[in-house]
């Protein structure tokens, strides 16, 4: 289950600014690339950093051919913090994203994976990340408030999520990559494990995604609950494998730029067949890519995934 939208908006000859700004194409794109590949065990929505922080009142920036990105430093202090209002499901772009899953999950014959960003994550992008690493030990009470205030609004988001017509959710929490065990697990896992206890069960997964995980901190992504955890390219799934319990599946991770856009046929096969000699003794294992496959990906190197995949 490569996480995998991009590819759906070249088959529709769309963009990508079209995508996530409009939900009728993003729907149509996740539709199309399931009419093309149906070997996916479940559809997913794109993944964008972007959406929450802009709902927030964040500055983004649209470049051509790739998500939005934050730009600038909207909360400044302490005090911006106190004073931050929790936004409502109808600012930014929230209602498109939420409108594609609604006209996309009646469409497929697969589950759907919606998608979100995580508490840390997010709130390193209110905040400047660096100066959230920083409030962390000099301000806690701060770094605290402000990931409640996070987790609040993440919360009501992926509720209506699931309200739409999701089967689950790809919570995307790279930036808990940068922190400790210990670390991850006060500033990010407990606040994800709130959002994990209110909303999962057995009609509905969450997915916790970390490409910034090296390795230091995948226990603390287990005490987060979520039913599955997806690791980007940088980890050693060998390793993850033998640290998460049977019950909690371990997806990845491909590289999906560096193998998927970039490399040949060959090098993917070759990623693909190197995952299964590592995981053929785990039942928890799903096949996936490290993270989202990017725009003007080669349909040559998504056909040798699947391939390689089934042989």
């Amino acid at each position: 289950m490569p996480i995998m939208t991009h590819p759906g908006i070249d088959i529709i000859g769309s963009t990508v600014a079209a995508a996530v700004s409009d939900g009728q194409v993003h729907a149509d794109a996740i539709t199309a690339l399931r009419a093309k590949y149906p070997q996916n065990a479940a559809s997913t929505t794109i993944m964008d950093l972007s959406v929450e922080a802009q709902a927030f009142g964040a500055e983004i920036v649209f470049e051509e051919g790739s998500v939005p990105t934050v730009t600038g430093r909207l909360l400044a202090d302490g005090a911006a913090v106190q004073a931050l209002e929790i936004p409502s499901l109808e600012q930014g772009r929230l209602p498109e994203y939420l409108k594609a899953i609604r006209l996309a999950a009646p469409r497929l014959d697969c589950d759907l994976l919606g998608g979100c960003i995580g508490p840390f994550s997010l709130a390193g992008r209110l905040y400047d990340m660096t100066e959230l690493m920083m409030a962390m030990y000099i301000e806690p009470e701060t770094a605290h408030l402000l990931l409640q205030k996070c987790t609040d609004f993440i919360l009501s988001y992926v509720k209506a999520i699931k309200e739409a017509g999701a089967h689950g959710v790809i919570m995307a929490e790279p930036a808990s990559g940068l922190l400790s065990n210990d670390d991850c697990a006060q500033f990010s896992s407990a606040y994800v494990k709130q959002i994990v206890s209110a909303v999962q069960d057995d009609t509905f997964a969450v997915v916790l995604h970390n490409c910034g995980n090296q390795g230091q901190c995948t226990e603390a992504m287990v005490e987060s609950g979520a039913a599955a955890l997806h690791l980007g390219n940088a980890a050693d799934m060998a390793a993850v494998l033998s640290a998460v319990p049977a019950d909690i599946a371990v997806m990845g991770n491909v590289d999906p730029v560096g193998v998927m856009k970039f490399g040949t046929p060959q090098q993917v096969t070759d990623a693909v067949l190197a995952l299964k000699r590592i995981a053929g003794g785990y039942s928890n294992f799903v096949l996936s890519t490290g993270c989202d496959v990017p725009p003007a990906t080669p349909e040559e190197n998504i056909a040798a995934f699947y391939n390689s995949a089934n042989n």
